[in-house]
């Protein structure tokens, strides 16, 4: 016998579709309500049917058409390429077929074009050929990553499609328990940076927001968050929602699915691609360096699979009693505030992951309205902290290049791949345009390039003058001074250069990765300078360097042990930080809407964590009676019982 919610769900369709339509049947496929229909020309007609449905069953409903009803590929694609503009750049490979999800994946390099006003385009392509049509932008540096998620996905499809349906019963399905309560359980990321995860259960679902690691530390067991104490096996995980692609945030998600998890990921699409690609580097890194894997290649296949991407501003159901709305965070490409409204307005609370309540270059600050938020959790990096103003930064950041060329040295960024990257490339190339800054070669290394790519595939998640920039037909990643270093033995050239260059490498914490080579060959020479621009966690060799350490024992690549002397210069601009700074977390509270009863602080050391609590406390952002909240790693709280 049906569970008795997914039968009403039949029954209403059923009600209140038009007979024209030719429903065929009803799935439910993840979040969403899929009716499968013979005549999609309906829509024109009787659009309001389809929104008068969803209204009743507050649910995300989507139209594909049955398989008998959709024209043959190839002439789906004449007759897709027919319909579009030549302006869009859609030739006959830039379109995709998926026959099992019915959809059809469409290339351009003017997506606008294809989407068309209010989406008339698109709905007009369904209606047409009978393929529900996704449209990705075009970039202008190749992208392996991005085609080969593509192409993976669409060669497992049969697999995707049965466990988006085994999903979607089990988060459509009936409410089992009646005695309903809300709880969070601390598994990392609290008094301390690195391994973010928090455990939030109610009477129906248990869901994991994050689930990095911490690159301050190289071993177990506090490398990773606590599930292991938490008293919850991963088979009874309901959905793992991750707010943002950087490794303390989604580092291990693959570990979860070497360890039996079978569920969901929630994550914006953006997110999804950016950490695969930092899953990938971590798995580089180890077997380069000799260290134990936490997974391997195929889980991280396997988390693409599972992944169900959620757009900002989409509310979501992700269990039986929990929706999920993801918000701009304002922190990287992708990032979410995750929203979760727990029971018919029985608890929410607000997740901010990291965010950035300023706007920069590369993005727009962060969300804060929000429909009813009871409790924020809320990250605390620079909660003693304030930052130099962005302007100020940027102006020291080309001043202290522009000394360092004129001197003959060379300047090291070690950059975050994501995010911080693609900034300083804006900053770098409109000083150069602006003549600010002398034209030297700006050399890329690392996945650098690999990630501008994904900026590229999804500039409208960029700021609004980013983003019309693109629209206009400019290439704001791209300028002739900037080289993509490929070859690895090019470090050794790159520095035996006489000429002065910039040189931009991952990892932004010296954690690894071609930065740490560079730093090796040009520490010695007092001409040369480093340039930090992200926070240094405590215990990575960033922070041992920013702190004043004069010799740094390194392995050689014969792996013999030398000590590094470091006489070059070393500068640490913090105002480009992706994380709010205490004066924005301050602002953040005042502008919010609603404010929340409970504020709970994480994603901080002990000291800023607590001078964020006594500037709360001090400067009253939000009512006297606010609770403020500072839990440990495995603390558990309790929001409500009833």
């Amino acid at each position: 016998m049906e569970d008795p919610v997914l039968a009403n769900i039949r029954k209403t369709i059923l009600t209140n579709i038009p007979p024209e339509a030719r429903l065929k049947r009803i799935e439910f496929e993840g979040p969403y309500v899929v009716i499968y229909v013979e005549n999609p020309s309906f829509l024109v007609q009787n659009s309001f049917s389809m929104k008068n449905i969803a209204k009743i069953l507050k649910k995300r409903i989507i139209i594909k058409v049955d398989p008998s009803a959709r024209l043959k590929p190839e002439e789906a694609r004449r007759k897709i390429l027919s319909m579009l503009s030549p302006d869009a750049g859609v030739g006959e490979k830039d379109i995709v077929f998926d026959d099992v999800l019915g959809e059809v994946i469409i290339k351009a390099d003017r997506p606008g074009l294809v989407i068309g006003d209010d989406g008339k385009m698109l709905k007009q392509i369904l209606i047409e050929t009978g393929w529900r049509p996704k449209v990705a932008r075009k970039t202008e540096i190749e992208s392996r990553l991005l085609d080969g998620i593509l192409n993976y996905m669409i060669r497992e499809s049969d697999y995707r499609i049965k466990i988006l349906r085994s999903f979607g019963e089990r988060i459509h399905r009936s409410v089992f328990f009646k005695n309903n309560y809300v709880r969070m359980t601390a598994l990392g990321g609290f008094r301390e940076v690195g391994r973010s995860s928090i455990l939030v259960e109610t009477a129906e679902s248990k869901i994991l927001l994050d689930f990095g690691l911490n690159p301050g530390i190289s071993t177990p067991p506090n490398m990773y968050p606590r599930i292991d104490l938490a008293g919850v096996r991963l088979d009874e995980i309901d959905a793992v929602i991750i707010t943002h692609a950087h490794v303390d945030h989604c580092g291990l998600v693959p570990m979860l699915f070497k360890f039996g998890y079978e569920g969901p990921i929630y994550a914006t699409e953006a997110t999804r691609d950016l950490m695969v690609l930092l899953q990938l580097d971590i798995l580089d890194i180890a077997r380069r360096e000799g260290k134990p894997l936490p997974f391997t290649q195929r889980e991280v296949q396997k988390m693409v699979l599972h992944t169900i991407p959620i757009k900002i501003g989409e509310t979501t159901d992700i269990s039986s009693d929990i929706k999920l709305t993801f918000y701009n965070a304002g922190h990287i490409l992708g990032s979410a505030m995750a929203h979760l409204h727990i029971g018919n307005g029985f608890y929410n609370i607000l997740y901010t992951g990291d965010m950035k309540f300023q706007k920069t270059l590369l993005l727009d600050r962060s969300d804060y309205r929000f429909p009813r938020v009871d409790s924020l959790i809320m990250e605390s990096t620079y909660g003693a902290t304030v930052l130099m103003d962005r302007r100020e930064a940027e102006a020291k950041l080309i001043a202290t290049i522009a000394e360092t060329i004129k001197n003959g040295g060379k300047v090291l960024i070690p950059t975050l791949s994501v995010g911080r990257a693609q900034e300083i490339m804006l900053i770098i190339r409109n000083a150069m345009i602006e003549k600010r800054l002398e034209e030297v070669p700006v050399y890329i290394e690392g996945m650098i390039d690999e990630v501008t790519s994904i900026h590229m595939r999804y500039p409208e998640l960029l700021s609004k003058e980013t983003f019309a920039m693109f629209k206009a037909g400019e290439k704001p990643f791209v300028h002739p001074a900037f080289k993509i270093v490929k070859d690895r033995s090019a470090i050794y050239d790159i520095v035996e250069s006489k000429e002065p260059s910039i040189i931009m490498a991952t990892s932004g914490m010296l954690t690894g990765g071609p930065a740490v080579e560079y730093f090796k060959h040009l520490a010695p020479d007092p001409r040369n300078t480093l340039i930090f621009v992200n926070y240094q966690v405590q215990g990575t060799l960033g922070r041992r360097v920013k702190d004043g350490e004069k010799e740094i024992s390194l392995p050689d690549e014969n792996g013999k042990i030398r000590v590094i002397k470091v006489a070059m210069r070393i500068e640490s601009i913090e105002g480009f930080s992706g994380h709010s700074d205490r004066n924005q977390l301050l602002s953040f509270l005042r502008q919010m809407q609603p404010k929340p009863k409970r504020i709970i602080l994480n994603h901080g050391e002990p000291q800023a964590i607590e001078a964020l609590a006594k500037a709360i406390r001090r400067e009253k952002p939000v009512p006297s009676g606010t609770e403020i909240v500072i839990p440990s790693v495995l603390d558990s709280i309790s929001f409500k019982i009833g």
